[in-house]
């Protein structure tokens, strides 16, 4: 849920310490990964490589969270750098699925769009004293879906059988998980309308 921010907190390490935990480093090697799969798409078109990165991506994206927790190395750093991957990684590949001709683009402006009003969400929220809204169950499977559909919708390329077999494949997992991000958004949207509302308490969790 959205709740005010702190007046007084307890010292936190600095940026940099944060960043030197195992969790946020892989976060910040899945950032770093977009451009190269960027390229990979859209410069060379190595879908396989292309296709490599991404599962990389996905695969640390389960990883961090598991080490933030066994670890005890959960931090507000890793709190901002989990998300913001996800979402590069999701616009990203929308954006050059689109100049490929992957996907079309009545399904890449709703899920970008999407994102757009998540961040006025967080804007607004900001300004008002609130922290971000909290990443909800149907957000978190959302992302899962999509990083699964997006290898898949790779596959498709080509008249082979294997495309063939990938086909409905990545066009199930692409509506679902469209619908379920589509569906986050809305939940994130109305969190922040609970909590900004003159007389309303913070949001509920979802």
């Amino acid at each position: 849920m959205s709740e005010p921010l702190p007046s007084t907190t307890e010292p936190e390490p600095s940026l940099a310490r944060q960043a030197l935990t195992v969790p946020n480093l892989l976060s910040i090697l899945r950032l770093a990964g977009v451009p190269v799969f960027l390229w990979l798409l859209l410069g060379p078109e190595e879908d396989g490589w292309a296709l490599a990165v991404l599962a990389f991506g996905g695969f640390t994206d389960w990883l961090d969270g598991k080490l933030a927790r066994w670890l005890d190395q959960a931090s507000r750093l890793g709190q901002l750098l989990d998300p913001a991957a996800d979402r590069l990684y999701i616009v990203a590949t929308l954006i050059a699925f689109l100049l490929r001709d992957i996907v079309p683009w009545w399904v890449v402006v709703p899920l970008v769009a999407r994102e757009l009003v998540v961040g006025g969400c967080i804007l607004v929220l900001r300004r008002r004293g609130f922290a971000p809204p909290e990443v909800t169950y149907i957000g978190k499977g959302a992302t899962f879906v999509l990083m699964y559909a997006f290898p898949f919708l790779l596959l498709t390329q080509g008249g082979s059988d294997l495309a063939a077999i990938a086909r409905p494949i990545a066009y199930a997992f692409t509506t679902w998980g469209g619908v379920l991000y589509l569906w986050s958004g809305a939940l994130y949207v109305l969190q922040t309308v609970r909590a900004i509302s003159p007389g309303r308490g913070a949001a509920s969790p979802v």
